[in-house]
């Protein structure tokens, strides 16, 4: 299944960083998140779009991860020549990350 089915998300950016928080719908679904959406996982997934590192911050009291990507947004918004130079449609593309679906947890 996809993320989108047990998450929504945020995106910010500064620079040429780009944050994106995925937040569970129900918090049961939040253990799923915190081990299938791994700082890997996210690197994986914008291979070629995200040049630095990325940083997982868990914040498990709203039942969300925040994903801090470094190298994120071709120099940031006033160097870059993407359309989205603000990287606000990234959220919508991490949340097309397939996960594993635990029939007890959903």
């Amino acid at each position: 299944m996809r993320l989108r089915e047990i998450a929504h998300s945020r995106t910010g950016d500064k620079g040429n960083i780009s944050n994106i928080s995925i937040i569970a719908y129900d918090a049961k679904h939040y253990p799923l998140l915190l081990a299938q959406v791994t700082p890997e996982r996210v690197k994986a997934h914008f291979a070629g779009v995200v040049e630095g590192e990325v940083v997982r911050y868990e914040l498990p009291r709203i039942s969300a991860l925040n994903f801090v990507m470094d190298r994120a947004l071709g120099g940031g918004v006033t160097r870059s020549l993407a359309l989205d130079a603000h990287g606000k449609s990234l959220s919508s593309a991490l949340l097309d990350l397939e996960i594993e679906a635990v029939p007890d947890k959903l």
